[in-house]
């Protein structure tokens, strides 16, 4: 098995509005550019362009008209052969890609995996026993006190968003939060979600861990874990 590094970048939004002006798809490729464009001086320097690390640039997108739900649909660079048969190395030229992540009704014959994860995590509709029931049955995630506990903040979170109209820019910054913590365990996407609160909203720790409704007695526990990121 090899162990050769995999470089990578990752850019991951939450989009509530499929019709914000503009294809969201063109936004995507545009934020790509910018993360390849932004690693000179950082991931390579000079000539060096093959130290560019692959990036890539994920959209969830939590309202899609009803053709686009339940899909998720793949841009990237291609090689084309116009004329003759040579051929570049892949890794040359797939620098970048773009992925749409359109979620829907979960009862569509579609919606399973990840689609189904990701509906159940982040939605505003569904009660908290209810999303810990799916997370245990449907995807064998056994529910302990302390993941319990993070659901619940998770849940809490969602409909206070919803219920106190709190701006956009605070939506985005604790989907965004909670999208890059799914692979890493929900305690890490709460952290996730003070940071991205603090960066977007200029606020304090103290300011993002109120809004998020962390328990006293966890927030000196989120205090240590963020002096560490």
């Amino acid at each position: 098995m090899s162990k050769e590094k995999i470089r990578l970048i990752i850019n991951i939004e939450a989009q509530n509005d499929f019709y914000p002006g503009y294809p969201i798809i063109s936004r995507g490729i545009y934020y790509c550019s910018r993360l390849i464009s932004s690693q000179y001086g950082v991931e390579f320097s000079d000539a060096h362009y093959e130290k560019i690390k692959k990036v890539y640039s994920i959209w969830i997108c939590m309202n899609p008209p009803k053709y686009r739900e339940n899909s998720i649909n793949r841009y990237s660079v291609t090689e084309e052969q116009l004329i003759g048969s040579c051929s570049e190395r892949k890794e040359n030229y797939d620098l970048l890609t773009a992925i749409m992540i359109c979620l829907g009704d979960s009862d569509d014959e579609n919606a399973s995996g990840i689609l189904k994860l990701l509906e159940v995590l982040l939605s505003s509709d569904r009660e908290v026993k209810e999303k810990k029931e799916i997370l245990q049955n449907d995807f064998s995630i056994e529910m302990t006190k302390t993941l319990e506990r993070e659901v619940s903040t998770m849940c809490n979170l969602s409909k206070g968003v919803e219920e106190q109209g709190i701006q956009k820019g605070i939506e985005q910054g604790i989907q965004k939060g909670i999208e890059q913590g799914i692979e890493q365990g929900i305690e890490k996407g709460i952290l996730l979600s003070i940071r991205n609160l603090m960066e977007t909203m200029g606020w304090s720790v103290e300011q993002a861990m109120e809004v998020l409704k962390i328990p006293e007695e966890e927030k000196s526990k989120y205090l240590d874990e963020l002096k560490k990121m």
